[in-house]
């Protein structure tokens, strides 16, 4: 009985051993599980081209991360490190390219910035009493409109001499990979080395005993936000670097990202706890998701629903270990601690690789699909324009028996970098890619062109890289016909206001400079005001309706898609059709609609529809070798109620 109950013991004892090491390495064992299910399900995973894209997709995010980590750990929130890598990024090209500022004083200044933003975070924070929530709330909003004040809303070039860290090392190692590795480094001995990291824990853990004890809590605050802001500005120049353009609209969203892969890798929003190592992976997952769904072809809107379940997961986990009593990720655990860490990352490295190893024999010896394979990246889902493109590539991809993978890059060149990169990694026959920014887009296309893929641009073209055929319309001389309909409408004479598009986006640049371009030759349209409504319905409505308060006379309205002209109709009311003629762009079905109605007076249509299908059949003819043209012009047509029922898009 005694020898039944040892063993009942250890038995028992080897159980509990295993639950602890699972709930004290959750965020690790994820990833594990993540890499093994990845690996099975797609023979493009495990390749040294895509692993490497995974380490340069989850650079920016780490980077982000790791800042935001020693603001969690003191119990804070910092909800401005994406608009401060923009802004710290554009400081820097402004400086450097618009004003000839040597490139060492213009990277300083970028780090002063994002110095700054943090201590104006810290200060807020500290001194003024404010939640860090809403103080760094504010800075998110001020930080993105003072990089859209400086850029003009405009990309700017990067310095060709800061470039070189998208880059790689020795033609495979990426910098942003080697600038990651390097930021956690400072990050981990920062954490576990440094009174300032100590500092960050014991105001996590208890702000008043730590001010008791004698700890400078508000100086100390200072510190944290400010090296937030320092990680955010490297951040920012890694992402521009990637992009070889500081975008004004770049990182938008990012700090959500940082505080998920924080929270992943183990900290408590409640602070106190946290690692760099923890974050680390914790980022390393968000990328494996993305990275994987993109090759299994999973929606871009069902990806959002997988990282959201994984986030909630995450702090789940995290109450379930801290119920359970697992030991928590702080600093100052014992070497010995220390040692049986390094010891559980080494047996997971070697458990994965074991089992990697052996997931990857399901890929080996499997035929390939006779289909071609190509890749489709669009810059956005969320508007009917693209969402036609969509559907006339995939109409033609059936009929040419071509397996197509479509992508929503949601208006980020960041992530349509990282779905170009995903498809060139893994063989894609060709590629169709709809820029988010032509200047953005250059490198990942660069990359495609290296290995020997075909890339076809739809819509806007790619700069400063070689593209098989752009398949396009004209956005400035649509911005032309737009003016000249609107304009002949009021007789030659009139008030109009001009809704325009995102800015920093080169459909919203040509359209308004084909706007501007088309009113030269009437000087008797007066254009009362500009203003961005970002191709969208609701702040097409709600920009449309502030107008109005100021512009109650107005006669004409041009808008830069049909979405747009949708909101206007809708403030307009009554207005609209009669005493307002209200042009649109694009052409898509609501917009026909509302045209045949009679409240939208045209739309300059694109024939979206042609643009995919024409799209898919020169990116096949490219992948069998066939000459096409440099460019494929799609007419646009002003559809108006006299033509609009024999118009098919």
């Amino acid at each position: 009985m005694a020898t039944d109950t040892l063993e009942s013991r250890t038995g028992a004892g080897g159980a509990t051993a295993v639950r602890r090491l699972l709930l004290e390495n959750g965020a690790l064992t994820a990833l594990i599980v993540l890499v093994i299910a990845m690996s099975a399900l797609s023979g493009d995973f495990l390749t040294t081209d895509n692993l490497l894209n995974v380490g340069v997709q989850a650079a920016v995010t780490a980077v982000l991360a790791f800042g935001v980590t020693f603001v969690i750990v003191s119990a804070g929130i910092d909800l401005s490190v994406g608009s401060v890598a923009a802004l710290s990024a554009t400081v820097l090209a402004w400086t450097a390219t618009s004003h000839g500022v040597p490139v060492v004083v213009a990277v300083l200044l970028a780090l002063v910035t994002g110095v700054a933003a943090g201590l104006v975070n810290g200060f807020l924070i500290a001194y003024g009493k404010l939640p860090p929530f809403i103080a760094t709330l504010a800075m998110l909003s001020v930080a993105r409109g003072l990089s859209l004040v400086i850029s003009g809303g405009s990309p700017i070039p990067f310095p060709d001499s800061v470039s070189h860290l998208g880059d790689t090392l020795g033609g495979w190692l990426p910098v942003p990979v080697l600038v990651m590795i390097v930021m956690g480094l400072i990050a981990a001995l920062m954490l576990g080395r440094t009174y300032i990291g100590r500092s960050m824990y014991a105001i996590g853990g208890n702000e008043e005993a730590a001010r008791l004890s004698g700890l400078r809590v508000k100086k100390q605050k200072l510190a944290i936000y400010a090296l937030s802001g320092v990680f955010a500005a490297v951040a920012g120049v890694v992402l521009a670097s990637r992009l070889s353009s500081a975008q004004p609209q770049a990182a938008d969203g990012y700090e959500l990202d940082a505080i998920a892969a924080v929270v992943i890798g183990g900290a408590s929003l409640a602070g106190g706890t946290g690692k760099a190592s923890g974050t680390l992976i914790g980022a390393l997952i968000l990328a494996v998701l993305r990275n994987g769904l993109n090759l299994l072809n999973v929606s871009a809107f069902w990806q959002q629903v997988v990282i959201g379940v994984v986030i909630a997961l995450a702090v789940l986990f995290d109450t379930l270990r801290r119920k359970a009593g697992a030991a928590p990720a702080a600093a100052g655990a014992s070497p010995g601690g220390k040692g049986r860490q390094a010891g559980t990352y080494a047996l997971a490295a070697v458990v994965t690789v074991a089992i990697v190893g052996a997931t990857s024999f399901l890929h080996n010896g499997s035929s390939s699909s006779a289909n071609p394979k190509m890749g489709l990246s669009l810059s956005t889902l969320n508007n009917p324009f693209f969402v036609q493109i969509r559907a006339g590539a995939q109409a033609e991809a059936k009929k040419l028996g071509v397996d197509l993978t479509v992508t929503d890059a949601q208006n980020d060149a960041s992530q349509q970098a990282n779905q170009l990169q995903n498809f060139t990694s893994s063989n894609a026959g060709a590629i169709i890619v709809n820029p988010v920014d032509s200047d953005a887009a250059s490198n990942s296309v660069k990359a495609a062109d290296k290995a020997g893929i075909p890339v076809v641009a739809v819509d806007r073209g790619v700069n400063n890289a070689k593209t098989s055929t752009l398949v396009a319309s004209d956005n400035v001389a649509g911005g032309e016909l737009a003016a000249k309909t609107v304009a002949e409408k009021l007789g030659g004479k009139g008030r109009i206001v001009i809704l325009q598009g995102q800015a920093g986006t080169s459909a919203a640049r040509e359209r308004a400079a084909g706007f501007a371009k088309g009113l030269k030759a009437y000087p008797g349209i007066q254009v009362l005001a500009q203003q961005p409504a970002d191709f969208d319905r609701t702040k097409g409505l709600d920009v449309m309706s502030n107008l109005l308060q100021a512009h109650p006379d107005v006669q004409g309205v041009i808008a830069a898609n049909d979405e747009m002209a949708l909101g206007a109709i809708k403030a307009l009311g009554a207005k609209a059709g009669r005493s307002v003629q209200v042009v649109g762009f694009d052409g898509t079905p609501d917009g026909l609609k509302a045209v045949e109605g009679g409240t939208l007076y045209a739309s300059v249509a694109q024939q979206p529809s042609q643009l995919g299908r024409i799209a898919v059949d020169n990116a096949l003819k490219a992948v069998q070798g066939e000459k096409v043209g440099s460019a494929v012009k799609v007419p646009v047509k002003v559809v108006t109620k006299d033509n609009v029922a024999g118009f098919t898009g």
